[in-house]
């Protein structure tokens, strides 16, 4: 069986275009819940001997639970495990400025938190002008906890064959899958898709061959 672990934000078919397969099944999680929430969900929908695939933030539930999951394998694609890579310039340049603007969300000025957001995150500067169409994902957005501080070891997937994908854009990702090589991931880049390389048309080969052990 494929678990297909992901965000609110997309339905199991876009979110994982490759994830055809008779044998798949879509964990869409809400990660505005807390984490321990979010943990008991993938706990209670993952048999063992899973194949568990994951992307970005919804990666911090998946490591955190590995152990206790015992998967077949993990396909991590650019794991939001900023836990693991602390201390790189790159990490700790987009938490304190991902800290910065909670703290003006917090104030009350949604606006000035997507200013700071926007940006770094997603393109293009905030516009007066888009900002009621743009306003309810950024609430949504602005709900979730940042995928740090929870103590995420890289160590505990050890025991997991692990392959991280990147897309070979970012240095914040492309630092996190360093660390995960080092810790025994097979680790593989798919240029040309941003954030989204399971997008990429060589990714299900390339888990496939993985899987093979190829």
């Amino acid at each position: 069986m494929r678990l297909y672990v992901h965000s609110t934000d997309r339905d199991g078919v876009s979110a994982w275009p490759s994830s055809a397969q008779s044998d798949a099944e879509h964990l869409p999680l809400d990660l505005t819940r807390p984490l321990d929430e979010l943990s008991l969900t993938l706990a209670d929908a993952t048999p063992r001997g899973a194949v568990v695939f994951a992307h970005s933030a919804a990666a911090v539930p998946v490591a955190l639970q590995a152990a206790r999951l015992s998967p077949r394998a993990l396909v991590l694609v650019e794991p939001a495990l900023y836990d693991i890579a602390r201390g790189q310039p790159a990490i700790e340049a987009h938490i304190t400025e991902i800290s910065r603007a909670r703290t003006v969300a917090d104030a009350g000025d949604l606006f000035g938190y997507w200013s700071i957001v926007r940006p770094l995150m997603f393109g293009g500067p905030a516009d007066r002008a888009r900002w009621e169409s743009e306003r309810p994902g950024v609430e949504l957005f602005a709900a979730r906890r940042p995928p740090w501080g929870f103590g995420v070891d890289a160590a505990t997937l050890r025991g997991s064959p692990t392959l991280v994908v990147t897309g070979g854009w970012n240095a914040e990702y492309d630092g996190i899958a360093d660390v995960l090589e080092r810790h025994g991931a097979r680790r593989l880049t798919l240029p040309g898709h941003g954030h989204r390389p399971q997008d990429h048309p060589e990714f299900a080969a390339a888990v496939e061959a993985f899987l093979a052990g190829e």
